[in-house]
């Protein structure tokens, strides 16, 4: 037996000394948020092995409903679903629960209400299940500042309200992406220990990337003249460069944790535009388009949404969806000067 190795593995950066370790910066901090983060870690652990075991506990599959997006869904969709909800309620730290699957919004009972709202996305790409592409859980967390009775203002506030977001991919391995407000850093799950342990320590997304990623295929159908023709014109450039550089790469998975995680690491930019089947974009602002565009400026990149900066939007709604573009700030950039030559025309 290695002991000194064995010693060596008690002495990781797991999430949770991670969480403690920031809790310790607040000498006034009760422990409220660190006991909710360690509840989403739980869930993502109970999401991840039913993922894993899919296949095998015949999880694969519709379960014969469809949700309030108008998407089949998929039996482990509700099963993450509820492992999040009843994780969720359980730490008794939240009040609301916004959920991709549920039409409306989850009030938690008083005598288990804290003062975090919580919105998310259970197992977001979960068309991708049958084919074992990555699959993942995104989330953001509020605070209500005021102890009132939590109404949905509470929840309906710009992204750059959030406390904190993050994402679980559950994939070659289950990796966990967090950012309370100070940076993001990644955090991959051990199996015979059970736990994350920080493996990618204050992620900086490369200022230019070499990537692209749309659904190319869906050009067609790309929504008003503004956005056509800026888009074109931008994929049209990532082709054939005209400065004499290096043509881009595209890469697009059609998951968006995955997605967006490769830009994270590698750079580049993700596109995913308002279309002619939806107007106002596909991807819901409150927990994909606010948590991931948190990550991504807090990476040192950019979210914009084809009018403003992401994280600016105030929704209206609790399902409002929009069209979002994030990663590398020199990418953004670009797409942001095609759009406003664009809109200049108009």
């Amino acid at each position: 037996m290695d002991h000194a190795a064995d010693a060596h593995r008690t002495d990781l950066m797991t999430i949770t000394r991670y969480v403690l370790n920031e809790q310790s910066k607040y000498p006034e901090s009760r422990g409220d948020f660190t006991i909710l983060l360690n509840h989403i870690v739980l869930g993502c652990k109970f999401v991840c092995s039913a993922v894993n075991k899919a296949g095998l506990a015949k999880l694969i599959g519709l379960a014969g409903e469809t949700n309030v997006q108008g998407e089949e869904q998929k039996k482990l969709d509700v099963l993450s679903n509820e492992v999040f909800i009843k994780s969720l309620v359980s730490s008794g730290r939240t009040c609301i629960l916004v959920s991709e699957e549920d039409e409306e919004a989850t009030f938690v009972e008083p005598s288990k209400r804290g003062k975090y709202c919580v919105v998310f996305d259970p197992l977001d790409g979960s068309s991708n299940i049958d084919c074992a592409v990555s699959i993942g859980t995104i989330f953001g967390i509020y605070m209500v500042k005021d102890s009132h009775e939590p109404t949905l203002d509470d929840v309906l506030q710009p992204g750059k309200h959030m406390l904190a977001a993050g994402y679980c991919m559950y994939g070659s391995s289950c990796t966990l992406v967090l950012s309370t407000g100070e940076g993001v850093h990644g955090f991959t799950l051990d199996p015979s220990l059970g736990e994350f342990i920080l493996t990618h320590p204050d992620i900086k997304i490369p200022k230019k990337g070499k990537i692209y990623s749309v659904n190319e295929g869906n050009a067609k159908n790309w929504d008003g003249p503004t956005a056509k023709y800026a888009l074109i014109k931008y994929v049209e450039k990532c082709k054939f460069p005209k400065d004499g550089s290096s043509s881009k790469s595209l890469r697009y998975i059609g998951s968006m944790v995955a997605d967006v995680h490769r830009t994270l690491l590698y750079g580049g930019i993700f596109l995913y535009p308002a279309d002619k089947k939806s107007p106002n974009g596909k991807l819901r602002v409150l927990y994909e388009v606010f948590p991931m565009s948190f990550l991504t400026e807090q990476a040192g990149g950019q979210a914009f949404t084809g009018k403003q900066r992401a994280l600016d939007l105030v929704p209206t709604k609790i399902h409002e969806r929009s069209p979002i573009f994030l990663g590398s700030y020199d990418d953004v950039e670009e797409i942001k000067a095609l759009y406003a030559a664009e809109g200049k025309k108009e």
